[in-house]
């Protein structure tokens, strides 16, 4: 699937990213890093003399030796709203970062939205079954959420609780058991704080075509947004076709000539 149509589908489902904080000056602090790897500089004196110049020159000669472990002291920390819970599947695999999810534990879902996929929104017939899927599962959901928190409403007032008390706790224990039927496609948010090698590895294993159409769009977004901030981190970032020859053999897309014109586009 075309990338920039997975992005414009993605537009459509209202997807955000915004980036929350990041370590300031993180290239700089990435090469004193590297400086003190590599000289016999003192720890007060680390971050003299380095200039952009003499900073882009150590971030690209550790790269030139796969040192990658200084890359590990800058964070980026980000705000993504309007993806689905089959994106929180994938992206949770990426263990060397940190989340918080919204809870649908806690937080009602009988009004959730849910994003549609590409391949479903281009088939009139499958996003009519797609809708009426979603419509049963919020019926579904609010009359689960309804039997259960009679229940144990009833249940905590027998136990002496008083009503009012009763039937918030009841209401949160319902949610818990009702959100079993909510769908993949189901909407979350999430903070995710990443360093920036695992930045990197995330790049590289969701920008690629190979990648599943609404991770890749988040990570493509993510991309253009800590471009934004440290162009020179991040400049050789994406898919491994941007840097090298591509890793996945007979399974390759071969289009490394396009993505190489999408990733290191400037206005990327």
């Amino acid at each position: 699937m075309d990338t920039k149509v997975d992005l414009t589908a993605v537009n459509a489902s209202k997807m955000k990213v915004e980036i929350l904080a990041h370590t300031p000056m993180g290239d700089k602090l990435i090469a004193a890093a590297a400086k003190l790897c590599y000289s016999s500089s003192e720890i007060d004196g680390v971050l003299e003399g380095l200039t952009p110049e003499k900073t882009e020159k150590f971030l690209n000669m550790l790269g030139s030796l796969g040192h990658e472990s200084p890359f590990e002291h800058a964070t980026f920390t980000f705000g993504i709203e309007g993806v689905s819970r089959a994106v929180l599947a994938q992206i949770t695999r990426h263990r060397i970062a940190s989340f918080s999810v919204q809870s649908q534990r806690y937080v009602n879902k009988e009004n959730f939205t849910y994003i549609v996929p590409p391949e479903i929104a281009e088939c009139p017939e499958a996003m009519e079954e797609f809708l009426t899927a979603m419509d049963e599962d919020r019926k579904h959901y609010v009359r689960l959420a309804a039997i259960l928190k009679a229940k144990h409403k009833a249940s905590l007032m027998a136990q002496g609780i008083e009503e009012s008390d009763a039937e918030k706790r009841a209401e949160k224990q319902a949610f818990e058991d009702a959100r079993s039927v909510l769908p993949n496609a189901c909407d979350t948010k999430i903070i995710m704080t990443m360093n920036v090698r695992s930045l990197y590895n995330f790049f590289r294993l969701r920008c690629c075509t190979r990648a599943q159409w609404e991770i890749r769009a988040l990570a493509t977004e993510m991309l253009k947004k800590v471009k934004e901030i440290s162009p020179v981190l991040f400049k050789k970032a994406g898919p491994p076709c941007v840097s090298g020859p591509c890793p996945e053999g007979k399974m390759s897309c071969g289009k490394a000539l396009e993505m190489r014109k999408l990733f290191l586009d400037s206005e990327q």
